[in-house]
């Protein structure tokens, strides 16, 4: 039975797009252990606290991550 775990910093992504990446992922692992193992398949996602999440000893805020998606430079 496995337990994928995702961490987020808060407030990055929404409802819908957590919702996918339960999906998502859920799909991926049934797609390497088969069907009979969606029903037991969990997937938690935790969101951590914007500026409690480090990179190469630097936080990382929600605007920071945003801004990475964008694809303008944090730092």
């Amino acid at each position: 039975m496995p337990l994928i775990q995702v961490k987020l910093i808060e407030g990055v992504f929404d409802d819908t797009q957590k919702h996918q990446i339960v999906e998502r992922l859920t799909d991926a692992m049934v797609e390497i252990e088969g069907e009979n193992m969606r029903g037991v398949t969990w997937v938690v996602v935790e969101e951590v606290k914007s500026g409690h999440w480090g990179i190469g000893g630097n936080a990382l805020s929600t605007a920071d991550v945003r801004a990475l998606a964008a694809g303008v430079p944090v730092g």
